[in-house]
């Protein structure tokens, strides 16, 4: 009977899943789970559209309280509501899928019968996202085939792709020799500018040739010296003396 499975939950969060998944079903029409899980939602669904073919404030309050979204409760009576008007339950049904893979455990699709016109426009969405999809991968595949074309066709040629870079790598080599020549040219000059600067030392040897007149001037030195050679003479003039005073004596004897 439903409502009366406990799903291993508590009562709070057993509602609170139960909700989630009906109001998920109104709005995509389909949801798969386990067995026991579906016949629960199925079960509650079915009140839900009840309530939505009532279309009273009572029936709008209470389909408020149970589902999560307004947008869902504004479907269920303005689109879902008027399908089932010739239909007196059994808006959804359960069908088997079989064990899930991990755990065995029994899986199951609920579906909304009878609800491919609401439905159907969500499904052709996904259909036009599928063929891009596969028109994207089917470019991806025909570039790549026409890359591979090109690349055995230069190959053939005897003039790969790879042999084109390495020229430009060589140029981008040969560049450098030019700046090399640039730095020769200006070290010649700074030599040249170096020359020039050592050049005013010729001056400087100039202003030494100055030092030979101090020489010169140093000459009249040997002049004092002859200076002090008259007094040699004066020595001699002491001398006489001497002399005459000796024959001063030999007189007297």
């Amino acid at each position: 009977m439903p409502g009366t499975r406990k799903l291993g939950r508590k009562t709070d969060h057993r509602m609170s899943m139960l909700k989630g998944m009906v109001t998920f079903l109104l709005e995509k029409g389909k949801i798969e789970t386990t067995v026991y899980r579906a016949k629960e939602v199925s079960a509650l669904a079915d009140k839900m559209i009840t309530l939505g073919k009532a279309n009273t404030l009572a029936a709008r309050r209470q389909a408020m309280a149970f589902l999560k979204k307004e947008s869902v409760v504004a479907k269920l009576f303005s689109v879902i509501a008027p399908v089932y008007e010739d239909r007196n339950g059994g808006y959804t049904s359960v069908l088997k899928t079989g064990p899930r893979r991990g755990d065995g455990a029994e899986m199951s699709v609920v579906v909304m019968v009878g609800a491919e016109s609401v439905y159907a426009p969500l499904d052709k969405k996904a259909a036009k996202k599928a063929e891009k999809a596969e028109k994207a991968e089917k470019t991806q595949k025909t570039e790549k085939v026409e890359k591979t074309e090109k690349a055995t066709e230069v190959k053939t040629e005897g003039k790969t792709v790879e042999k084109k870079p390495a020229a430009k790598s060589t140029i981008d080599k040969a560049a450098p020799k030019k700046t090399a020549v640039k730095k020769t040219a200006e070290t010649a000059e700074k030599k040249e500018t170096t020359a020039k600067k050592a050049t005013p030392k010729k001056t400087t040897t100039e202003k030494a040739a100055p030092k030979k007149t101090t020489a010169a001037k140093a000459a009249p030195k040997k002049t004092t010296a002859d200076k002090a050679a008259p007094k040699k003479t004066t020595a001699k003039k002491a001398e006489k003396p001497e002399t005459d005073s000796s024959a001063e004596t030999d007189k007297y004897e």
